[in-house]
């Protein structure tokens, strides 16, 4: 990472450390959300995920904030919600995977609606000791809407 000022969000701030908040009740009670928040995933968002056996299922409820001027879901909301499922289903529920975005590859298969659940699946394709790549698809009651690949630079560990 750049020792340069303006690639640091929160200067003034220690850095916390980031895990999985269990949402006790709602609408989405017995998933987890991100906690410190990133903030822009929170506007973008919110994005949520659970264990799905062996896996992890991501979810995701666009707003009217989300919409593109067709009235669809907007394809950087989308690819926002990817690359969080990206780190989630690379890391589990565990959150082991710490690092940058490296590239994603994205394909609009469909049109996200305001208001419906979006999930993403996928799975990591190959981990090796600094770059995981991962392929995943958010998908509508079934429906996909996005697929993409991924890889993600690890940060090596202090």
């Amino acid at each position: 990472m750049s020792e340069h000022t303006h690639d640091k969000l929160r200067q003034d701030e220690p850095t916390l450390r980031p895990g999985l908040a269990r949402v006790q009740e709602g609408p989405w009670a017995d998933w987890y959300h991100w906690e410190p928040v990133d903030d822009f995933e929170e506007h973008a968002g919110p994005f949520y995920c659970k264990p799905d056996g062996n896996s992890v299922l991501c979810g995701f409820i666009p707003e009217a904030k989300n919409r593109n001027g067709g009235g669809n879901i907007h394809g950087g909301a989308l690819m926002t919600f990817a690359d969080y499922a990206l780190f989630m289903i690379a890391g589990g529920m565990e959150t082991s995977v710490h690092g940058v975005t490296m590239n994603m590859n994205c394909d609009f298969v469909g049109a996200a609606e305001p208001g419906r659940l979006l999930t993403a699946r996928g799975e990591v394709v190959r981990a090796g000791g600094s770059v995981v790549f991962v392929r995943g698809i958010i998908d509508d009651a079934g429906r996909n809407v996005l697929s993409f690949s991924a890889s993600i630079k690890r940060f090596k560990k202090p």
